[in-house]
């Protein structure tokens, strides 16, 4: 039982539990900046101005098509990024 606690306390505070599904098409900065991991302000917006200048992403690996987004972060949040509702 300790073994589990430890175990989840750890998850909790490295925030994958929370993590929950964002469309990359239509979140806005604080969003992203909450729910993808390694994505602050500045990528953030980076993203939005992609989407804005470009359109918006096809696929959930379009985002790596965006300035500092890179297999990294996609594969870090992968899992919970969708780009339809």
């Amino acid at each position: 039982m300790r073994k589990y606690l430890v175990t989840l306390a750890a998850l909790l505070m490295a925030g994958a539990v929370w993590a929950g599904p964002v469309n990359i098409n239509k979140a806005d900065a604080k969003t992203l900046v909450k729910e993808l991991d390694g994505v602050g302000p500045a990528k953030a917006e980076a993203i939005i101005q992609y989407r804005t200048e470009n359109g918006p992403f096809a696929t959930p690996d379009g985002i790596k098509k965006v300035s500092g987004i890179g297999d990294a972060i996609y594969d870090a949040n992968k899992a919970h990024i969708k780009v339809k509702d």
